[in-house]
């Protein structure tokens, strides 16, 4: 069963910058989509960004044009990176990836923005 981590997360001040990373324990070409979710303390689970196969990205208004999605293929990893963070964003960060109709998840990372 494929598998995946996420790591890269931490504490930052506001304004600053981090990257997410998720690795997948088999070739990402499997997943028809990759996304990114985060979970802040009290609240619901939210969609921040998500790419397709084909490349193809999207975002949560909150973030567009402080986030960026991407993967590499040769790695097998999904990254996300932050940028001009804000308390807001503090949150466990999750990857999640689609296959054979099952959506797998993995552990989540700890994102803590400082004021």
């Amino acid at each position: 069963q494929a598998q995946l981590a996420e790591s890269g997360g931490g504490l930052v001040p506001a304004g600053g910058s981090l990257r997410l990373s998720c690795a997948s324990s088999r070739s990402i070409l499997s997943y028809k989509k990759m996304a990114w979710y985060r979970q802040a303390a009290g609240k619901q689970r939210e969609l921040v960004a998500s790419i397709t196969a084909g490349g193809v990205t999207d975002y949560r208004d909150s973030v567009k044009g402080r986030f960026i999605v991407s993967t590499d293929r040769s790695k097998n990893t999904m990254y996300l990176q932050m940028g001009s963070l804000e308390p807001d964003d503090t949150a466990v960060y999750y990857c999640s990836a689609g296959i054979g109709g099952v959506q797998i998840w993995g552990q989540g990372t700890q994102v803590t923005v400082s004021s």
